[in-house]
C-alpha cells in the first residue's frame, strides 16, 4: 500500500511534538522540505536540514518548545488526501483558527502559507493546517 509522504511527515512531527523529543527524521522530498522551510518561517520549529544517507536523503526537523517544555505546535491536520484532494480558489482561501494557525498551500509558484497565497492572489492545492 502507497502512503501519503506529506501525511507521513505530518504524523512524525505530530508524535515526536507529543513525545517532546529535540528531533524527528524522515526521508526527504522537495515538498517536505518546502513544508519544513515554511514551519522555521512561521516559528512553529528551530530549524531543519538535510542530510545525505547511504542510499536516501534524511530530513531532520529540530522542534520547538516553550520555556518549561510546552508544545509550540498544538495540532497539524492534512486537509487535501490521495484519495480526495482539496483546492482553493484565490478568493476562497482557508482560514485556521481566525488567523492564529497558518495554512499551507501548494501553488503555481510553489508552496506557501495561505497568507502569502492570499497577498499575491493565487489559489492551490491545500496540503495541510498548522496551529
Amino acid at each position: 500500500m502507497l502512503t501519503d509522504p506529506v501525511a507521513d511527515m505530518l504524523t512524525r512531527i505530530r508524535n515526536g511534538n507529543q513525545a517532546r523529543q529535540d528531533t524527528v527524521e524522515m526521508p526527504t522530498s522537495r515538498v517536505k522540505a518546502d513544508i519544513a522551510r515554511l514551519l522555521k518561517e512561521e516559528g512553529y520549529i528551530d530549524d531543519y536540514r538535510v542530510d545525505g544517507g547511504s542510499s536516501y536523503d534524511v530530513l531532520v526537523v529540530v522542534l520547538r518548545f516553550g520555556e518549561n517544555r510546552e508544545r509550540v505546535i498544538s495540532g497539524l491536520k492534512r486537509v487535501s488526501k490521495p484519495g480526495r484532494r482539496i483546492y482553493a480558489r484565490k478568493e476562497r482561501l482557508p482560514r485556521v483558527l481566525g488567523g492564529m494557525g497558518t495554512s499551507v498551500i501548494s501553488t503555481s509558484k510553489g508552496v506557501m502559507t495561505g497568507r502569502r497565497a492570499e497577498e499575491l492572489g493565487i489559489g492551490g492545492e491545500v496540503l495541510c493546517f498548522v496551529w
